[in-house]
C-alpha cells in the first residue's frame, strides 16, 4: 500500500497559493483592460458552493476513504507492488479514464446532471469558476471511482493523484490563454474546456476529460474552439442563491415525475437526459 507523507492535503496546501494567486492575477488584467470576466453576483454565487462543497467533503471523506480501503481488500491486481512512477501513471490515466465517462453520463443522465449542472451554472468563464462544484458532488462519484480500489489501485495513492490532477483543471477555466499548439492534439486545454462550457449548439455535450483530449477524439465527443463560446446553460438559472442553484434542477425533475402518468415516464423523470420531459415522450 501506498506509504508516503504526502498526501492529497499536501497537494491542495500546495496549489492552493498557485490558484488564489491566479485568481488575482486575472482578476486584475480583467478589471484594467475591462474585460469583465469576473461580476460580484456571480462569485457571490460560486463562493457559495464552494463552502457547501468543501463542508460535504470534510463530513464524507473519511467515510469514502474508508469504503474504498474496504474495497481495496478485495483488490484483483496488486498494482502496488511496482514502481511507484509507473504506480503513478498508471493512476492518472485510468483516473482520468473514469472520470471522462463519470463526467458524460453528468451531462446525459438527469440523476447526475442535477448535480454537476452548478458547475455550468456560471455564464462566466474564469480561474474561479473552476472551484464552482457541487455540494453533493463527492457522493456522486462513487458509483464510478468505487472500482479503482477493486482493479488494485490504492485508494491512498488514488486521492493524492486525483487531488493534483485537479490544480491543472483549474487552468482550464480562463479566456486569457489562447490555443496551445501541440498540446491541443492530447491535452483539455483552457480552449478545449472553453468548448466545453459553451451552449452553443455545436459545442453541446463535447470535450468531457478532465487531463486528456485523447478519450473524446476516441469516443466521437470532441469539438475544437472555432467561434466564440456562449457560457452558461440553455435554460440559465438567473440566480447567485447557491441554494436555489443547487434545488434548480431537481424542482424540474419533481414537477415532470409529478406529471407523469405511468412508469415508464417517472422513471425518465429522474435517469432520461436531461432535455427530455413528459410533454415530449
Amino acid at each position: 500500500m501506498f506509504e508516503n507523507n504526502v498526501t492529497e492535503y499536501t497537494v491542495y496546501a500546495i496549489g492552493a497559493p498557485i490558484v488564489f494567486a491566479l485568481i488575482l492575477i486575472e482578476g486584475l488584467i480583467s478589471s484594467s483592460k475591462k474585460l469583465g470576466y469576473y461580476k460580484h453576483g456571480d462569485s457571490m454565487g460560486t463562493i457559495g458552493l464552494i463552502v457547501g462543497n468543501v463542508i460535504v467533503n470534510l463530513l464524507t471523506k473519511t467515510s469514502i476513504l474508508g469504503f474504498y480501503l474496504f474495497l481495496y481488500q478485495f483488490r484483483l491486481f496488486d498494482i502496488s507492488s511496482g514502481s511507484l512512477w509507473i504506480q503513478i501513471i498508471l493512476t492518472l490515466i485510468v483516473i482520468d479514464f473514469v472520470y471522462y465517462w463519470f463526467h458524460r453520463t453528468s451531462h446525459r443522465v438527469r440523476f447526475f446532471w442535477g448535480i454537476h449542472m452548478n458547475h455550468h451554472s456560471s455564464e462566466e468563464m474564469n480561474f474561479l469558476v473552476s472551484l464552482r462544484q457541487a455540494w453533493f458532488n463527492p457522493l456522486f462519484r462513487l458509483p464510478f471511482f468505487f472500482i479503482l480500489p477493486l482493479i488494485g489501485f490504492d485508494p491512498l495513492l488514488t486521492f493524492v493523484v486525483g487531488a493534483a490532477s485537479t490544480l491543472w483543471a483549474v487552468i482550464q477555466h480562463t479566456q486569457t490563454i489562447g490555443k496551445l499548439g501541440p498540446l491541443e492534439w492530447f491535452m483539455v486545454t483552457p480552449s478545449a474546456h472553453r468548448v466545453h462550457h459553451g451552449v452553443n449548439v455545436e459545442y453541446l455535450n463535447k470535450n468531457f476529460g478532465n487531463l486528456f483530449i485523447v478519450w473524446d477524439r476516441i469516443f466521437g465527443t470532441y469539438a475544437e474552439e472555432k467561434e466564440e463560446v456562449i457560457f452558461g446553460l440553455t435554460n440559465n438559472v438567473k440566480t447567485f442563491n447557491p441554494f436555489r442553484i443547487t434545488a434548480f434542477s431537481w424542482i424540474q425533475f419533481v414537477n415532470d415525475f409529478k406529471e407523469s402518468n405511468n412508469l415508464s415516464d417517472k422513471f425518465m423523470s429522474f435517469f432520461g437526459s436531461p432535455e427530455w420531459s413528459p410533454r415530449s415522450s
